[in-house]
């Protein structure tokens, strides 16, 4: 099969981030690019502290990954590169597998991204974009949140000159608390120092400015002047020059349970995270996103990654929205950016050799303070205390046990709390105002919207889990109300599905109510409903031709209160 015929099997138009080409936009696009590398790649390295993975790793997401998602990716905007989420997924779940940094597990790695890969090319192929609306918001705040104390704990020992001698959260600031008087390197502390305030100033005062890469620049030159290292700063020691080769490492089989769990863990955080980042921009600029077309670039950016011999990638909203920032506005933009690193590799490898580990330390821990999203969490519980409850579960199972279950668990309260709004629906009763026009009020006996009539209103569709609590509301409403009650009337116009159950408890619904004296009728609007209601009580309709299923409630009232004539039960 040839690559033309591969391609239109895959619905994939290629370069279709990059086409066409505007000669006008093209020199922001490279001005975006050189800010991506620079603001990027001190953002990189760092993240190859929570992956657990050499420097030079870093330094590989932001090459071919890069390409490739130019060349097959469908979005004109996503960036994808190396994540703080994902890395830290890899940590809690290899490390049990091959020691931190060594080539097994680096190479385990590469297995990962390789099987993500995968999982994103079937995922292409069966149309699972719409995977990415199984993460609520909440579950994901809570759980970028979870991640982002997790990735801020784990640097704290770095900051000290500490080494970590704990992987969980609450045990990693404990011992830093106990060892920091007697064991803390103070001019490492320092040094920390240092290049968080320079962060965070050019930040405040100067976002456009590349502060991450002049607080690296400013620490190497400091390093090799005063000659840190030999007073005890650790540094990051020479890094591999030159660009990486493409293979992919052996598997062993003993290893493809654990491998499956943690690809399938950040193939879920992939599509969410970067399904919602293309979303975003698509909608500011007004482009259509295609996240089925996505799949594939994603595929192909985690393929070289792996060949590569680097980790996992992800569409990074951080990124993305340096590059919107800086005027970029195709993947030109990424081009540029990987012609930059590979530079980088080429010829400066030697300079960052001399780079305290305290730098890459301080760029993470204040990467993970800015994943902890409290103005969130604070908009969560004042608008949706339910939702609240989501978030907090999913971030503190990230922190008590670990990623993959906060992923899970995320997952699950967000199905529930679907279900959830759904089982228990909002109903109301509709009233006349003064002015003769209905509103909804809460469900109470005796609220008659016409002489005779109550009409109970039912927001969701009708399935088996919230049947009972319809017949049971609806029963407890007739024996609750005067004898006045000559009909029901249900309107189900927000309705646009009826499973068998729910078809089935209305017919018990419709036989109760007669054993007490009340007619039942249906207001339904969905063509489908319409005809699943006709067709499951095609045998009750009554001897004498009412009609008991309408299409609007003006009509239904109408018909209904000539029928009453005002008589009572």
């Amino acid at each position: 099969m040839t690559i033309k015929q591969i391609t239109a099997s895959l619905k994939i138009k290629l370069l279709s981030g990059i086409l066409p080409i505007r000669k006008e936009l093209v020199p922001q696009d490279i001005f975006a690019g050189l800010t991506l590398a620079a603001a990027g790649i001190p953002q990189a390295m760092g993240y190859t502290k929570i992956a657990g993975t050499p420097v030079v790793t870093g330094f590989y997401t932001l090459l071919l990954p890069l390409v490739a998602f130019a060349l097959l990716g469908g979005s004109r905007r996503l960036v994808v590169a190396s994540d703080s989420a994902t890395a830290a997924i890899l940590a809690a779940s290899l490390i049990t597998l091959a020691p931190v940094a060594s080539p097994e597990y680096v190479g385990l790695t590469s297995l990962v991204a390789f099987i993500v890969a995968l999982m994103l090319l079937a995922a292409r192929f069966l149309q699972l974009g719409f995977l990415a609306d199984f993460l609520s918001r909440s579950a994901i705040v809570g759980f970028m949140t979870g991640v982002g104390v997790q990735v801020a704990c784990g640097q704290l020992a770095g900051l000290f000159g500490l080494h970590n001698i704990s992987h969980e959260p609450f045990e990693q600031v404990l011992s830093v608390l106990q060892r920091l008087p007697a064991e803390g390197h103070w001019l490492t502390a320092g040094i920390s120092l240092v290049v968080i305030v320079t962060i965070l100033s050019f930040r405040r005062f100067a976002p456009r400015v590349p502060g991450a890469l002049l607080a690296v620049i400013g620490m190497i030159v400091c390093s090799i002047l005063f000659n840190l290292e030999g007073q005890g700063v650790e540094v990051v020691g020479m890094i591999p020059s030159g660009l990486p080769s493409l293979s992919l490492p052996a598997l062993q089989m003993s290893h493809l349970h654990q491998l499956l769990m943690t690809a399938a863990t950040c193939f879920v955080v992939i599509i969410a995270q970067s399904a919602a980042t293309s979303r975003s921009y698509g909608m500011r600029h007004s482009e259509r996103v295609d996240e089925n077309s996505d799949l594939v670039g994603l595929s192909g950016a985690n393929a070289m990654a792996a060949l590569s011999g680097t980790f996992v990638v992800n569409g990074t909203p951080t990124q993305t929205e340096l590059v919107d920032g800086a005027g970029g506005r195709s993947q030109l933009a990424h081009i540029t950016t990987a012609l930059v690193v590979a530079l980088v590799l080429l010829f400066l490898t030697g300079p960052l050799a001399h780079m305290p580990m305290a730098v890459l330390s301080a760029i993470v821990f204040l990467v993970g303070i800015k994943l902890i999203d409290i103005a969130g969490l604070r908009d969560i519980y004042r608008l949706e205390r339910g939702e609240f409850v989501i978030a907090l579960a999913t971030g503190l199972t990230v922190l008590l046990s670990d990623i993959m279950d906060g992923i899970a668990i995320a997952m699950l309260m967000s199905l529930i709390a679907h279900v959830r709004h759904t089982y228990v629906p909002r109903t109301s009763v509709m009233q006349p105002d003064r002015e003769g026009r209905l509103r909804q009020v809460k469900v109470q006996p005796n609220v008659f919207a016409a002489k005779g009539i109550i009409v109970y209103r039912f927001e969701a569709n009708m399935f088996y889990a919230n049947a009972g609590r319809l017949m049971d509301e609806v029963i407890a409403l007739v024996e609750s109300s005067s004898k006045e009650l000559r009909y029901l009337l249900l309107d189900a116009s927000p309705v646009n599905d009826i499973d068998y159950t729910a078809a089935k408890s209305l017919l018990q619904l419709h036989s109760e109510l007669q054993l007490r004296g009340v007619g039942l009728a249906c207001v339904a609007q969905s063509a489908g409903v319409l005809d699943e209601i006709r067709r499951y009580t095609r045998d009750i309709r009554p001897a004498d031709g009412r009609e008991l299923l309408f299409t609007s409630l003006d009509a239904a009232l109408k018909s209904l209160a000539s029928q009453a004539g005002g008589a009572t039960k």
